[in-house]
């Protein structure tokens, strides 16, 4: 079964991030997109509005029910930290070794690429597949062999946004899932 990953603070998961492995899917470029919700992203200063990992893991499993070719991975959770890439993907060949297993990241995480830890092994391991964000542009030409430019839709809305305008008091839950709104609500989340 090929898996995409599509790694992320998940801070919280809004419907561009479904809409985006659904289509990954719907595609098939994968069987199953697998969400690895991060503790810290290394690229990442601790962030006070980053809710806890129990509390992203949670607003991701109620997104995704009902999707059954979506999945949440808690595996960043159990890893040593910060968590890196390379490592995840050797846990998860270890645990899965029958599974083919591809890297989803945006435009702007392929231009850091060469910064991540080992980015070279991840390169010879695994296909990465790199989805259009504003502003990012990418030259498919340039691109090594096993890594593909893929033209998803652009979904504006980003979990930045959701969050100040949350604390702001302005936010009616467009862009999140009712259960992930109705639990965000529940619980105070980022205010």
């Amino acid at each position: 079964m090929r898996i995409g990953l599509f790694g992320g603070s998940f801070n919280p998961i809004h419907t561009g991030h479904i809409r985006l492995g659904e289509w990954l899917c719907k595609k098939g470029l994968v069987d199953e997109l697998w969400f690895l919700v991060s503790p810290l992203n290394p690229f990442k200063q601790k962030d006070d509005d980053l809710l806890s990992d129990e509390g992203r893991l949670q607003l991701t499993r109620l997104a995704i029910e009902g999707r059954p070719q979506l999945k949440v991975s808690d595996i960043e959770m159990r890893l040593p930290r910060p968590s890196y890439m390379v490592r995840t993907l050797a846990e998860l060949r270890q645990k899965y070794p029958n599974e083919e297993f591809i890297l989803i990241i945006g435009a702007d995480n392929w231009l850091r690429f060469p910064q991540w830890k080992q980015s070279n092994e991840i390169l010879k391991r695994h296909r990465v597949l790199v989805y259009p964000r504003p502003g990012y542009d990418i030259d498919a030409s340039t691109l090594p062999p096993n890594v593909q430019l893929v033209s998803t839709p652009l979904f504006d809305i980003s979990s930045t946004q959701i969050r100040q305008a949350i604390r702001n008091g302005n936010y009616h839950g467009r862009g999140l899932t009712p259960k992930v709104w109705k639990e965000i609500r529940q619980k105070k989340y980022y205010l």
